[in-house]
């Protein structure tokens, strides 16, 4: 994969001033956004499940309706410069979004760093393998899903 938008343009550029083919570029292709998230209320605790959004591809780890995701899911996470410091905590410590907006830089297993999106899958930090579909999965049985590897 050809590195694109400058060598590492995520030091001196600011998330709010990066050209959108830079943002899309900050994304690794993980797919952990993607998973179903429970917010217990009485604690504040949000923990993620291995239920997939049914468009995620898991063995790709993409959005197969990428374009159309907003209008196809209301549970959708759409980042942006002007929502991410709202949604930092939706996003799990591994994620580009979070790790620069925090002051930190992108890991080795980055496909910016490593010059492949197959990185991602090969450190084991993306979600293929990992998770299932929510259309085989009981919406009142999410709880059972839970899993704490996505959150480091």
């Amino acid at each position: 994969m050809k590195k694109s938008c400058g060598e590492r343009f995520w030091k001196g550029t600011p998330l709010e001033e990066m050209s959108a083919p830079q943002w899309e570029s900050l994304c690794d292709g993980c797919g952990r956004c993607c998973m179903h998230k429970i917010l217990f209320e009485d604690t504040a605790e949000l923990v993620y499940t291995r239920v997939a959004c049914r468009y995620l591809d898991i063995a790709s780890c993409r959005c197969t309706a990428y374009r159309r995701r907003s209008s196809l899911s209301v549970e959708c996470l759409i980042l942006s410069p002007s929502n991410l410091s709202s949604c930092l905590h939706l996003l799990p410590g591994t994620c580009a979004y979070r790790l620069i907006a925090e002051g930190g830089d992108l890991p080795a297993w980055h496909p910016l760093i490593s010059g492949s999106r197959e990185s991602v899958h090969r450190a084991g930090i993306s979600v293929r393998g990992r998770a299932v579909s929510e259309d085989s999965v009981d919406p009142e049985e999410l709880e059972d899903h839970i899993v704490d590897w996505i959150r480091h």
